[in-house]
Order: C-alpha cells, then sequence, then structure tokens
C-alpha cells in the first residue's frame, strides 16, 4: 500500500510538472523544440496511438508537441485558411464593378426606380405580353408565348427561311443587346437569343400588321384573338411602350432586315413603330407619317434623324416615341440657365390678370407667354396617358441629361390644383380629356410627378416661368382683372355698369346747368 501511495503522488507531480512546463513554455521555446527534434517521428506517432499513456515520459512528450505546436513562430505568422478566399472573393467582386461600370455607356434599358414603382405596378408591369428579360418567364405572361410562337411559324412559312438564320443573326448581337439592360440577366445565351427572335419577330408582326389591313395581308385570319384589330391590341400596346418591357431596336431592325434581304430599313421600321404607337400621343391625330403601304421600302421620310445605330446609347421603342413627340435630331436638347420656377395654379394667375389661350402646334410641350397671354398647346388625355407619362419620367429619372417630357410635366402640375383650373383649361381648348371628370384628370396630373427627382437646372421652361411669376406680381394687373372680373364679368354687370355711367353723366350735367343758370341768369 504504501508503494502504491508513493506511485500516485509521483503520478501528481509528474503532472504538476507538465503543467507548469506548458505555462511557462513561451520562454523556453528553443529548448522545446530542441526536445521534440530529439524525438524520431514514428516514436511520436506510436506514442498518440496508446491507449493507456502509463509512462510519464509518453504523457510529457504529448503535452510537450501541443505546446509547442501552439506557439511555433512559424504558425503564428502564417495567415489563416480562408483569408485567400475571402480576398479572390473581393477581388471578382471589384472587377465585376469595374465591368459594370463600363458598360453603362449602352444601358439605355432600364428598371424602374424602387421609389417611382412604390404602389404604382399596373403603370410600369406588363399585364399581357412580356419583351425582354426583366418579365420574362412570369406567370401571368406565359399565355402570350404561344402566339409568339405561331408568329414566328408564320414568318417561317411566308419568308421561306430557317430558324437557324434568325438564331445565328441575333447571336452575333447577344453581347451588345446584354449591354443595354440593367444588371445581370441570369440567362443561358440559348435562353436569351431564342427570346430576343421571339420577342422581336413578335413586334415586327405587330408593327407590319397594324396598317392598312396588314394582317389580312400577312394571311392572318380575321378572328385570329392577336394578330387582329379586335381583342386585346390596346392593351398590348400600352405594355409595349412600358420602360421594363423594351427590346432593342438593332435586334429590330437585324430581324426586320432578314425578312426582306436589305441592310439599310432602319427608318422605315421606325416609321412602323411610330405608326403602331401613334394613337397614344397626347395631341389630335395626325397622319404626316403614314406610309402608303406597310410593306412598301420606299417610305417617306421621318420629321427626325434617327441616330446611327452603331453608336452608344442604344435606342428602343420608348426612346423613339420620345424623340417623334419632342421632335428631336440626333442631339439631345441643349440646357437652358437659370431654373424652372414654381408658379401658382390657374385660378390664382387669373386674379393676377394672366389670361389663357390654346396654341396651334402638335408640340404639346411648346409653352409661349407674351403680353400676359399663357398659350398653351392642345393636351389629349386618355386612359393610356398616365402610364405613358410615369414611363417617360421614369426613363428621364435614369437617364441623364434629357428632362423635357419632366419639366412640362411639372410645369402642368403646378397649374392644376382643383378640377376649376381644369375646368378653366377645357373651356379655352387647352385640355381634352376622354377621363370620367375634371377631379380625375386634376388628381392625375397632382399624382404623376410624386417622388420624382427634379433638377431645376437647365429646364426649357426656366424663363418661361421667370416671365409668369414677374407679370403675376404686379398689383396693377391684379386691379385690372378685378375690374373686369366684378363689371364685365357677364352682361348684366355690363348693363348695370353702363346704366350707373349714363345716370352718373346726366347727373353731372343737371348738377353743371343749375350751378351755370345760378351765375348766368337768363
Amino acid at each position: 500500500m504504501a508503494i502504491i501511495r508513493k506511485a500516485r503522488r509521483w503520478g501528481r507531480n509528474l503532472r504538476v510538472y507538465a503543467v507548469t512546463r506548458f505555462i511557462g513554455g513561451a520562454g523556453r521555446s528553443g529548448r522545446r523544440n530542441r526536445t521534440i527534434s530529439n524525438v524520431p517521428p514514428e516514436t511520436l506517432g506510436h506514442r498518440r496511438q496508446q491507449p493507456h499513456p502509463q509512462d510519464h515520459h509518453d504523457a510529457l512528450q504529448i503535452v510537450v508537441k501541443k505546446d509547442g505546436a501552439e506557439n511555433d513562430p512559424e504558425d503564428e505568422l502564417r495567415p489563416p485558411e480562408s483569408e485567400p478566399k475571402r480576398v479572390i472573393s473581393i477581388k471578382k467582386k471589384l472587377e465585376q464593378a469595374c465591368n459594370a461600370e463600363s458598360s453603362w455607356a449602352n444601358l439605355t434599358i432600364y428598371r424602374i426606380p424602387h421609389y417611382l414603382k412604390d404602389g404604382e405596378n399596373k403603370a410600369y408591369v406588363p399585364q399581357i405580353v412580356s419583351l425582354g428579360p426583366y418579365h420574362h418567364g412570369e406567370k401571368h405572361l406565359r399565355q402570350m408565348d404561344q402566339h409568339k410562337l405561331r408568329c414566328l411559324h408564320h414568318i417561317l412559312k411566308r419568308t421561306n427561311h430557317q430558324i437557324g438564320d434568325y438564331l445565328h443573326s441575333v447571336k452575333e448581337l447577344e453581347g451588345r443587346a446584354r449591354a443595354c439592360y440593367e444588371g445581370p440577366i441570369s440567362m443561358s445565351s440559348n435562353e436569351f437569343v431564342e427570346m430576343m427572335v421571339l420577342d422581336g419577330c413578335f413586334m415586327i408582326e405587330l408593327f407590319q400588321g397594324f396598317y392598312d389591313e396588314g394582317f389580312k395581308k400577312l394571311k392572318y385570319p380575321s378572328n385570329d384573338p392577336v394578330f387582329s384589330m379586335q381583342g386585346p391590341m390596346h392593351m398590348i400596346q400600352q405594355d409595349m411602350i412600358m420602360l421594363e418591357n423594351q427590346i432593342p431596336f438593332f435586334i429590330l431592325h437585324q430581324l426586320y432586315c432578314l425578312q426582306y434581304g436589305d441592310h439599310n430599313l432602319e427608318e422605315e421600321l421606325a416609321q412602323l413603330a411610330l405608326l403602331f404607337f401613334d394613337h397614344m400621343k397626347p395631341t389630335e391625330a395626325t397622319d404626316h407619317m403614314k406610309p402608303t403601304d406597310a410593306t412598301n421600302h420606299s417610305s417617306n421620310r421621318l420629321e427626325f434623324p434617327l441616330p446611327d445605330l452603331g453608336e452608344p446609347g442604344e435606342l428602343h421603342c420608348l426612346a423613339l416615341f420620345r424623340r417623334s413627340l419632342l421632335h428631336l435630331g440626333v442631339n439631345r436638347e441643349a440646357p437652358t440657365d437659370g431654373q424652372q420656377q414654381l408658379i401658382h395654379c390657374v385660378t390664382e394667375l387669373r386674379k393676377a390678370g394672366i389670361k389663357f389661350r390654346e396654341r396651334k402646334t402638335n408640340k404639346f410641350w411648346d409653352i409661349h407667354f407674351e403680353d400676359g397671354s399663357l398659350q398653351i398647346p392642345k393636351l389629349v388625355i386618355h386612359d393610356g396617358t398616365r402610364s405613358l407619362f410615369l414611363n417617360l419620367i421614369a426613363f428621364e429619372q435614369c437617364h441623364s441629361k434629357c428632362n423635357k417630357i419632366t419639366s412640362y410635366v411639372i410645369f402642368m402640375d403646378n397649374l392644376i390644383n382643383s378640377p376649376k383650373d381644369i375646368k378653366h383649361l377645357h373651356n379655352h381648348g387647352i385640355i381634352e380629356h376622354w377621363l370620367g371628370s375634371n377631379t380625375e384628370v386634376a388628381d392625375l396630373f397632382n399624382q404623376l410627378c410624386q417622388e420624382v427627382v427634379f433638377e431645376a437646372d437647365g429646364s426649357y421652361l426656366s424663363a418661361l416661368s421667370e416671365e409668369v411669376n414677374k407679370y403675376s406680381s404686379h398689383s396693377w394687373h391684379r386691379w385690372a382683372f378685378l375690374l373686369k372680373e366684378d363689371y364685365f364679368g357677364n352682361p348684366w354687370s355690363i348693363i348695370s355698369f353702363i346704366a350707373a355711367l349714363v345716370l352718373l353723366l346726366l347727373t353731372f350735367t343737371q348738377t353743371f346747368y343749375a350751378v351755370y343758370s345760378y351765375h348766368r341768369p337768363s
């Protein structure tokens, strides 16, 4: 028993000694390393495998090995194993950010900013047909995919072309087409090219069939649910003018040229597209661009030149439609010095002596102010006007150095505060609407520019708004208006004023003769 107690005491001393060496090992790391080096590797491996380390030397060697491994200077300088992965990850992200920055020059088909889209999905999201990748494959839009395939089948049968010709032609433009869209497009190359061909051919077929019984000439039955002048055509047109539902114009041009074997048809295709959207203009209908035949290649010239389809800043149908509204050429509108100022509503400006007149022009944005008369072209408002203006404003919010539509809408929003303002503009031929009431029109304008970030510098209406405010600030104009409104506002007021004036003259005459007869008796 005494021997057993001594053995136990000896074992406890060994464990204390080992722990002491482990704690104070920082100052004697060299000695421990030498101790480790004197032990053969196979011996260490053999001792690690012992299930019952009864020998105190074995236990000591194991403790020393662990201690030395934790305090090895080389191990302390070695970086963690996960650090290289983090470095590689951030380098990839930096490279992607640089690539995204370099592609901004061709970006023109934007996603609607969330601050504009909040609560207004119906105005920005297509309801029947998807075009492009943003809404591709959404459940409520899949029904139209079958009609796209049917359309492509009609084209191949009519032209005796092979589908491979269209796929190969668009495949060559895939990289350029992807650069037109915002953010990475999570579609394979084959899926993206197939989508471009189907959507592009669908749009071209609608453009060609819309005018002069074109669908009949394209051999579609009169009761076709899509390719006819009945059914959901109006809703399809609204979907096709939305910013997130666009195809690059050079893709449409490539497919159109492939159908007819000609490589210089961009102007004709632009005419067909503008004719398709012509009734959506907020102006009275015009016939100045209609070609004599939907497939006649010697069509009339546009009123504005198209930009080069090879230059940066790609075109699409919404941008083309905006150019036709503003009658723009290749160059963007030049900014004007000064800031667009807030102006009073129609009711207040009338009290300040400003008159409202209709300006005879098809440029709805071309507002003039001369001699106290605010001349505004007629604006035609229908059920698609709200969605059209919202998408045009969203495009200008995303695209640099263009704010003409936004400037116009903000100016009209300032003029219109109540149904009374709409009534006065309607009575003077400035606003014509097909909505239910003047209240709906007033609400439309008051809601168009909510959350819009507008830079007043460089607005084309800066000088005009300054002139209006300067004119309305003079008291004399306000007094003249009150005189006209109170005494010449209706026929009875005019008759009463004339009667009072005659009575005053008669009284003055009577008084004069009374005084005269007193000083000069007969």
